[in-house]
């Protein structure tokens, strides 16, 4: 398999979905929002835009599967699953806020081997490869080199269900924002992940994420030189929605901070 051919044509697809996403942003209004669950918003922009992601990639690999979050598609596979958010960041979109992004992933089995995110405002598009590095619009990107808390830039995201956690997720936030250099949240989980990946944030965590939030994300971070791990600093974020991403050098730091919070 070329990875590196099938993640240039992906590079492709988001490009083409995310034109689609930014022109009709620009005469988007409130009345198209439908609602999937409390403050879990959708619009049309969204399922089309997986549609036509959904599309271009039957073509690129046919005998592929699908795993997307406005579940256009329930066709899975054997070897080859997408793994798409075609619209990250709704809330923002929603709300006319310039953070938004078409995230791609594709999974081998139980190995990720493509990920693409395209940054639709700037124009900014940040990808890897099985074995390959990390790559943001043709120029390769590593992860910081910070290696103390107390000169990191943390991103999180707040949590919009299962708020029985949020008072572990507050005490954690405090310790971190008390700690860190200064901590920041986009709204859209693959954002922060390309973030970190090129070094602008030293770390990222967030709980109750999907596997479309950070699939894509989750192998640029490590193609870059990063970690991830789970809450329980386990490799299954994956499959736990409890993501945490470094530089690898704060990890440690990081990570016993979210246990003191997060035991299970």
């Amino acid at each position: 398999m070329d990875y590196e051919n099938l993640c240039k044509q992906v590079i492709e697809v988001a490009k083409m979905a995310g034109k689609f996403i930014i022109t009709e942003s620009k005469t988007f209004n409130a009345s198209k929002i439908e609602y999937k669950g409390v403050n879990d918003m959708v619009s049309y922009v969204d399922k089309t835009a997986e549609r036509m992601i959904i599309e271009e990639l039957s073509k690129i690999l046919p005998q592929s599967g699908f795993i997307a979050e406005e579940g256009t598609s329930n066709k899975t596979a054997e070897e080859f699953n997408w793994i798409i958010d075609p619209l990250d960041g709704t809330t923002n979109f929603i709300h006319g806020i310039p953070a938004f992004a078409v995230s791609i992933a594709l999974k081998q089995h139980n190995d990720l081997v493509v990920g693409v995110i395209y940054e639709i405002n700037q124009d900014e598009c940040f990808y890897a490869w099985k074995d390959s590095k990390a790559y943001l619009n043709g120029k390769e990107i590593k992860v910081s080199d910070n290696e103390k808390l107390n000169s990191s830039l943390v991103a999180t995201g707040f949590p919009y269900y299962d708020f029985e956690r949020q008072n572990a997720y507050m005490g954690l936030f405090t310790e971190v924002m008390r700690k860190c250099h200064g901590l920041r949240r986009i709204g859209a989980a693959s954002v922060d992940l390309a973030y970190t990946a090129c070094g602008r944030f030293d770390a990222y965590f967030e709980y109750n994420l999907k596997p479309w939030d950070i699939a894509a994300g989750l192998l640029i971070v490590e193609r870059a030189g990063g970690k991830y791990f789970d809450f329980d600093g386990g490799e299954n974020a994956l499959t736990t929605y409890d993501i945490v991403a470094t530089n690898g050098k704060i990890s440690e730091e990081l990570n016993e901070i979210i246990h003191s919070h997060f035991k299970k």
